[in-house]
């Protein structure tokens, strides 16, 4: 699938900006040093806010277009300039990986939704660095660390508070009766990779709970050919002909619209939970047996051939702080710094069940990365039409 990159700013203002990198670049040259996460690289952050005034502003990509609001605040908090672009993950990554090879780097930070993808296709090749600001490092989890995840996207089960006054599953298994079966919307696997990788996930640190979960279901054992209980669950939902959407709006509408004749239930991300306020009526599937969805990680790195390696690292420090992640709270994306808690206006109410949660270990990303086919292969080969 083609991404598509969407600058958020008018063309002279990135070309003029481009420019000035250029005529920059041999004066900063002496300053781009490696940055990585370890102790060595503390730096106080006045004197990294000054150093950050003396470099070329700086180009940061996300796959949200809250980046934009993000770059425009930090440049008016620091008086340092940078530009926001929404771009796929794909497409920034590709951006990334030609800028390093053709050594004509512009882009200085990217927020990388697809952290397998990430940490195979960019860190592991020196393309981008990760960077732990010294003075929030504690309030970090360690998982989070190496490399350093910003925010966590929460993808839940949902359901239509019209059609129930509660969540009418309580098992993930449910899902994979008769009851449900056409009635479960969800973005297809094959073209969303967080979908396989929550399955990978789960088979690797969630497996007993899966199986633990069936047999709270159904009062006996699971038994499988399968080489994971994960597995089963997988085969036996996929086999259950779910409503596969292209995207999180087409799931969002099947299950929560006001006026929907079908009793769906599905998954969504916290951020659709806003389009309540127009009429929408999703409701949270709290409660649900082993977890109620999972959180999906973002990392955010420094392009190593950064000319402003110090506004980038600077930058990296605003998204850790409250002010600088809010605009993306509201969706009910949660920072990876425990200080900062969801806004009090977040639509989903997912911070009361964040514990429900599955727990995204990106140490384990790389088996993510290498399974992603044959989770794919699993489900095409059961899934009805």
């Amino acid at each position: 699938m083609t991404a598509t990159v969407k600058p958020v700013t008018k063309l002279t203002t990135q070309g003029n900006m481009m420019n000035h990198k250029l005529l920059t670049s041999l004066i900063l040259a002496t300053s781009c040093i490696t940055h990585t996460a370890s102790a060595a690289d503390a730096v106080d952050l006045q004197a990294l806010i000054a150093a950050a005034k003396k470099e070329a502003p700086i180009t940061v990509y996300a796959s949200t277009g809250k980046i934009v609001a993000q770059a425009k605040d930090f440049s008016q908090q620091y008086g340092v300039n940078a530009v926001g672009v929404k771009a796929d993950a794909p497409q920034i990554i590709e951006i990334i990986s030609r800028e390093a090879q053709a050594n004509n780097v512009k882009a200085d930070v990217a927020i990388i939704e697809d952290a397998p993808a990430g940490i195979e296709q960019l860190l592991n090749k020196g393309y981008v660095q990760s960077w732990v600001p010294d003075d929030i490092k504690a309030n970090i989890p360690t998982d989070y660390q190496q490399p350093l995840t910003v925010v966590l996207a929460p993808n839940v089960f949902a359901y239509n508070t019209t059609h129930y006054s509660s969540c009418p599953i309580t098992n993930i298994w449910q899902l994979t009766e008769a009851k449900w079966r056409g009635k479960v919307a969800m973005q297809d696997p094959t073209s969303k990779p967080a979908y396989t990788d929550w399955f990978s996930q789960m088979a690797t640190h969630y497996d007993q709970q899966v199986r633990d979960a069936y047999q709270q279901e159904f009062g006996k054992p699971l038994q499988s050919g399968e080489s994971s209980a994960t597995a089963a669950f997988v085969k036996a939902l996929a086999a259950n002909n779910p409503l596969l959407t292209h995207s999180d709006n087409d799931a969002a509408e099947a299950i929560g619209a006001p006026d929907g004749k079908g009793d769906f239930v599905g998954l969504v991300s916290t951020a659709k939970f806003r389009d309540n306020q127009q009429g929408m009526k999703l409701g949270l599937c709290s409660g649900m047996k082993p977890v109620i969805g999972w959180n999906y990680p973002s990392l955010g790195v420094v392009a190593s051939g950064s000319h402003s390696p110090h506004a980038a690292k600077l930058f990296i420090h605003y998204l850790m702080t409250a002010e600088g992640i809010a605009p993306q709270g509201v969706d009910g994306k949660m920072s990876t710094n425990q200080t900062i808690k969801l806004p009090a206006n977040e639509a989903s109410g997912i911070e009361k069940y964040r514990n429900e949660l599955m727990v995204y270990h990106t140490a384990t990303a790389k088996t993510d990365w290498q399974s992603r086919q044959d989770w794919q292969d699993l489900w095409n080969l059961n899934y009805q039409k």
